[in-house]
């Protein structure tokens, strides 16, 4: 059953020149290592981390909470699953609330094209398991 859903989307041009701007200071503030060097390993990295930016930005709108709600863009991290596609990483305070709101299971898909990124996240929350208690997945 789904729980909730988020979806943001990021004006390309306006992050590059935010990256410019700040740099390493505003990339740190907002990615984690894995994410950052990923992004910087391709072509226009600005699409890339406006991806992720989308996608942080989703999840907290899932989570019903944002940066003052108590959350870290750092505690919601974009991963590659073993396929390829991309997927979530909780920590910290995103994690916490995930769990307390029941946990789940979360869906990401991220696109982008040369002046938008967008991405969108789900969360279903999975069926009881014979009166045991929910069982979630991250």
């Amino acid at each position: 059953m789904i729980q909730a859903v988020g979806i943001d989307s990021v004006d390309i041009d306006r992050f590059e020149k935010a990256i410019g701007r700040r740099g390493n200071r505003l990339l740190n503030r907002i990615f984690r290592d894995g994410e950052i060097a990923y992004c910087r390993s391709l072509p226009r990295p600005a699409l890339h981390f406006g991806a992720r930016f989308a996608a942080k930005e989703a999840c907290m709108k899932c989570l019903g909470r944002g940066v003052w709600g108590g959350l870290a863009f750092r505690d919601i991290e974009t991963v590659r699953d073993d396929d390829g596609s991309p997927a979530l990483l909780l920590h910290g305070n995103a994690k916490c609330i995930f769990e307390e709101k029941g946990g789940g299971v979360l869906h990401l898909s991220m696109t982008h094209t040369g002046t938008t990124a967008m991405a969108l996240v789900v969360v279903e929350r999975l069926q009881e398991d014979h009166g045991a208690g929910p069982r979630w997945s991250l």
